[in-house]
């Protein structure tokens, strides 16, 4: 190891962040753990059930209104899966989600929604509503809004369920008939999407695995492990269970994890997203440079520029990964697209220390979708993996993640614990996992 990654390493180990950190056997057992204790309702993974069986057959010919409602952008349209059961997505449009363009009160915020689907309420009696704000699932595939994020401003919604108010609002404008909604997340969407997207395939089971601006993953439980649900711990069967894994708590914060949540809006919340989604990396990478440039690894000069930047995105992140001699990217800029010692000094710390916070990650990651294969016991032939569908642009966009990840699954995964997985990314997943909850939840 040369001088410089072994300077950084030192360092890294000193405060808290050294990949190695993450022993992966011992958080995998820590995981497990916490998964069948949240199950049983006390845990920091939530563990939600959705009351959604992924074990229905999709209905040939039978239109369904889908509702992608995030935090920008609010999506409708009619699916109908052909004879091949392929989707067939028709009349898609594109709305701003309501209460991102001001606040709204709750009628008003329903009556928007109820004003974009209004026009394809005559095509079917069936709605998919895949709704990314927390829930609490009802056996009725309703849910209970908990709180809005991502910016979405509504007065007098928390409480309230979601469908019904939906429900209502479409009645009020004037559509006929009686609406069976189906409320779920896009985790658990993304989840029903791979599935379907490959059916010539056989899988041993699928894991829904969103890794971009947050992260999330859900999974197939077999319905007497929820203990925590009267109404399925009795019937046979599986469940879809949104693991709500960003708010794991698990594993410990470094004192650099703990400075960027102490400046968040929300400190001692979702910690375990803060430390491998792409929303926090630009903010976890200048807090580990400035303690960095404390304990001299970098030249006064680089340090004072590191100083400067206010913000930092993962993209830009990205950007020196791939540039690193551009000084028109903002971290190449702090240090200069010279070749003199100190920017080769600075620049190959600065790498190093971008890398490390990458090689974490992924091991965490590793961890977290290990736990859900082993926890249901699947995965074991590897001529019968288990499909983990993902989406995010952390997961597939970032230059460093996705080939660590993938030595983890060889190296962990497959040689150590003898499980064995196959990542998939289906078209329009959400949509389309959207629309088969709606048929079939």
């Amino acid at each position: 190891m040369d001088d410089l990654k072994q300077k950084t390493a030192r360092f890294l180990a000193a405060h808290g962040m050294a990949p190695e950190s993450v022993d992966l056997d011992r958080e995998l057992r820590t995981f497990v753990r916490e998964m069948e204790e949240g199950l049983s309702g006390h845990a920091s993974l939530k563990m939600i059930t959705t009351y959604v069986s992924p074990d229905g057959e999709i209905p040939v010919g039978r239109p369904v209104i889908v509702i992608d409602a995030g935090g920008t952008n609010f999506r409708v349209a009619l699916v109908i899966f052909d004879e091949k059961r392929a989707p067939v997505v028709e009349d898609l449009k594109v709305h701003p989600m309501p209460g991102t363009q001001g606040e709204l009160d709750c009628d008003d915020f329903y009556r928007t929604m109820a004003s974009y689907v209004l026009p394809l309420a005559d095509r079917s009696d069936r709605i998919g509503f895949c709704f990314s704000f927390p829930v609490e699932m009802q056996p009725d595939k309703d849910g209970v809004l908990i709180q809005f994020n991502k910016e979405v401003l509504v007065r007098g919604a928390v409480g309230k369920l979601v469908g019904a108010n939906l429900r209502k609002a479409l009645a009020d404008l004037g559509a006929k008939g009686e609406k069976s909604v189906v409320i779920l997340n896009d985790t658990v969407a993304t989840l029903l999407g791979g599935k379907a997207a490959f059916p010539d395939r056989r899988f041993d089971g699928t894991i829904g695995y969103i890794l971009g601006t947050g992260t999330n993953s859900a999974y197939a439980e077999d319905n007497a492990r929820i203990v925590k649900s009267p109404t399925l711990r009795g019937r046979p069967g599986t469940t879809l269970v949104n693991m709500e894994s960003g708010g794991y708590t698990g594993y410990p914060q470094s004192p650099i994890d703990k400075e960027l949540d102490a400046t968040l809006s929300d400190p001692g919340v979702h910690t375990f997203e803060k430390m491998i989604s792409g929303a926090y990396q630009g903010g976890l990478l200048l807090r580990t440079v400035a303690a960095a440039s404390k304990d001299g690894l970098f030249s006064p000069r680089a340090a004072r520029a590191f100083a400067a930047l206010s913000s930092l995105s993962s993209r830009e992140i990205d950007l020196f990964c791939f540039y690193p001699f551009d000084a028109r990217n903002v971290l190449a800029g702090c240090i200069g697209g010279g070749d003199s010692a100190e920017e080769k000094s600075d620049r190959q710390v600065l790498y190093h220390l971008v890398d490390a916070q990458f090689e974490r990650a992924a091991r965490l990651v590793a961890v977290n979708l290990a736990a859900a294969i082993v926890h249901t016991g699947r995965g074991t032939d590897p001529c019968l993996p288990v499909c983990i569908s993902a989406e995010g642009t952390t997961f597939y966009k970032s230059k460093l993640f996705r080939g660590k990840l993938d030595h983890y699954v060889k190296t962990f995964f497959n040689d150590r614990l003898g499980i064995y997985c196959d990542f998939v990314q289906a078209d329009k997943s959400t949509l389309i996992g959207t629309a088969i909850a709606g048929l079939i939840g």
